[in-house]
């Protein structure tokens, strides 16, 4: 973390005493502090513009504001350029383990947000199709030469018939980035923060995207399903869902390729890369044993 991004968060006018800025380790997309100020906790989250990952901040405030608005996320408390304020808050952030064994009320939480985001979301807003992102980071990967060149080709393949798997969809303001640590429970009410990649998506790709990112089996996969959608899932569903985890997967792996070669966050992306790599070809394999089409 660097001195000039603590100095900018103590310097901020919104502060009513003098405060100590704390880093926050563990963020791959930007830097978060937290800061005591007159008794109250808050997080700091610096982060510029991304574009080569869909990473605008006008749309990350538009979707914290309207997340706050639904209940499912903290008070946004103040905004600058590259930087927002928002309420601590003070519970468990779950790891993979919590959102297995809190299934129940994670679902819940991601359907409460599907509706209730959409609905209080105002302005301009971006699109987060799952197939558009996918096709730019090929494109910037192979104009960056990247190490794991010669396999695009392959990946592109698999994420166009992915998408004509999904066909048809429904359309939400998605959170597009469900990993655990996303997930908090202060003891009474399970949050869902960083809003980063917020934007109009399919449904499937954010429970995709869940089941992926946290190990799901089969009867946790159905168990979700069943919850967001009010009903037993049948094969169809299930196929649709396996083609987003296979997605979701190839999207964390290409976004960490990207990073590779554009980040300057201290992160051993190569590892991570890898690690999302393994993850894919295990669930392209489920979703190849379940396609007969």
């Amino acid at each position: 973390m660097s001195d000039a991004g603590a100095e900018r968060v103590r310097s901020l006018a919104f502060w009513r005493g003098k405060v100590d800025p704390q880093p926050l380790h563990g963020g791959i997309t930007n830097r978060n502090f937290l800061v005591e100020d007159t008794g109250k906790k808050f997080v700091v989250r610096l982060g510029d513009d991304i574009p080569l990952h869909n990473c605008l901040r006008f749309n990350e405030r538009a979707a914290a504001l309207a997340a706050e608005a639904a209940g499912v996320s903290p008070a946004v408390r103040h905004v600058e350029d590259g930087l927002m304020v928002i309420d601590h808050i003070d519970g468990r952030t779950f790891a993979e383990a919590d959102v297995r064994a809190e299934l129940p009320r994670v679902a819940e939480l991601v359907r409460t947000a599907h509706r209730e985001v959409t609905r209080r979301l105002r302005g301009p807003a971006l699109a987060f199709w799952t197939f558009h992102i996918l096709r730019g980071y090929v494109a910037t990967l192979v104009d960056g030469n990247h190490r794991l060149t010669g396999e695009l080709p392959r990946l592109a393949g698999v994420a166009d018939r992915i998408e004509a798997a999904v066909g048809p969809t429904e359309i939400v303001f998605g959170h597009n980035d469900l990993l655990p640590g996303n997930f908090i429970d202060d003891g009474a009410k399970l949050w869902l923060i960083d809003w980063d990649y917020g934007g109009f998506n399919s449904p499937l790709f954010d429970l995709g995207n869940l089941a992926s990112n946290n190990g799901f089996d089969q009867s946790q996969q159905d168990e979700l399903l069943a919850i967001y959608y009010g009903r037993a899932p049948d094969d169809a569903l299930r196929l649709k869902l396996s083609a987003m985890q296979v997605a979701s997967l190839l999207r964390e792996s290409l976004w960490s390729m990207v990073s590779e070669l554009h980040s300057t966050l201290d992160f051993d992306y190569p590892a991570y890369t890898a690690e999302n790599l393994a993850r894919f070809e295990r669930a392209l394999a489920r979703f190849d044993e379940m396609d007969h089409t």
